[in-house]
């Protein structure tokens, strides 16, 4: 029995012994399932923090993980910064309508009230009343809480689009240093403001480029590595990286930016992950959210996370986010699955 999961989760993300493999989700949570017991359904969930608090909330207290992660997309940056962004629907995830910043990074800066814009408010006051609401205050158990945001090569294709950031790295490398430099001081501001109003934890999805084998291994080198160095830095708080796609060859190497954890999809290895990364980050992954989350069996899901656990992952969580059309069976079983490894352990 896990007697604290705030603690526990921590534990696990610093690299120290854990009563069990915490099991949770770094990336999206919302589901249509939870939507409809909770009231809080998207595209609402998006843009009012009661609800998107009480959509998160779910995830827990009813689906079972042992953490609350928000918000439910990786476009609050992008809309923030002039994108125009289509909120979707129930069961579709908000998404990148326009790039404002395509031509180049002539006008591109921090805005001034930055936390002030867009939906970054509602983010941050979501925070507020998570954070009141899983800190043991209220005399229930502590729950980790986290934030997820978009990282900064995430809201530069946003801003700008992914062909032109794979033609720049080519042509104008100064555009790609340009926009970096930017978009990781925006991160930073957004990052630490959800530290402030209570986060544990930030989940930065990014750099799906990376996992798809796009990247030369030069631009990764010298025009990634060094803002996420800079980012880990200075955010107050420690950062999950979350790659799409088979990062495998890459993982050595973003190890060693000062994220406390990477968190890893499907296609990668975690025998070989845990290799590549030693003792730098922590692994989170890697139950496939599609084949085995949204299309098994709670069965399957059990087979396939006793197998994450066995491989040696330090917190297992889906290797992406949740498909709004998953079955709540099949999310609480990988509770259940780590419940049962260690009774079968023993």
């Amino acid at each position: 029995m896990v007697q604290n999961l705030r603690k526990n989760f921590l534990d696990a993300l610093h690299g120290n012994p854990v009563d069990r493999t915490p099991v949770c989700s770094v990336t999206q949570t919302g589901t249509v399932e939870l939507m409809d017991l909770t009231g809080a359904a998207w595209p609402a969930s998006h843009s009012d923090p009661e609800k998107m608090a009480a959509l998160a909330l779910a995830g827990h207290e009813i689906a079972g993980l042992e953490a609350v992660r928000y918000p439910y997309c990786l476009t609050v940056l992008a809309e923030t910064m002039g994108c125009s962004v289509r909120m979707g629907t129930k069961d579709i995830q908000p998404s990148v309508l326009s790039h404002p910043f395509s031509e180049g990074p002539d006008k591109l800066k921090v805005p001034e009230t930055l936390l002030e814009k867009g939906r970054i408010p509602t983010v941050l006051k979501a925070t507020e009343i998570l954070a009141a609401r899983t800190g043991g205050k209220t005399g229930k158990e502590e729950i980790p809480l986290i934030a997820g945001m978009e990282g900064p090569l995430t809201v530069f294709t946003h801003l700008a689009e992914v062909k032109n950031y794979l033609i720049w790295t080519i042509k104008k490398p100064d555009y790609v240093n340009a926009f970096m430099e930017t978009c990781t001081e925006i991160c930073i501001e957004y990052a630490n403001a959800l530290f402030d109003c209570g986060a544990d934890a930030l989940s930065m999805p990014d750099g799906g480029i990376i996992g798809s084998r796009m990247m030369p291994p030069s631009v990764l080198e010298n025009s990634v590595i060094p803002f996420y160095k800079r980012l880990c830095k200075k955010v107050k708080g420690p950062v999950i990286l979350h790659i799409c796609g088979d990062v495998g060859d890459s993982l050595g190497t973003l190890s060693e930016c000062g994220f406390e954890a990477i968190s890893i999809e499907e296609k990668v290895n975690i025998k070989a992950a845990k290799e590549a990364i030693g003792g730098r980050a922590r692994l989170i992954g890697n139950v496939s959210p599609s084949r085995t989350l949204l299309f098994g069996t709670p069965e399957d899901v059990k087979a396939e996370a006793k197998q994450c656990l066995f491989d040696g992952v330090d917190i297992l969580a889906p290797g992406c986010g949740i498909a709004p059309r998953t079955p709540l069976a099949n999310i609480k079983a990988l509770v259940e699955a780590r419940d049962e490894w260690y009774e079968e352990k023993e």
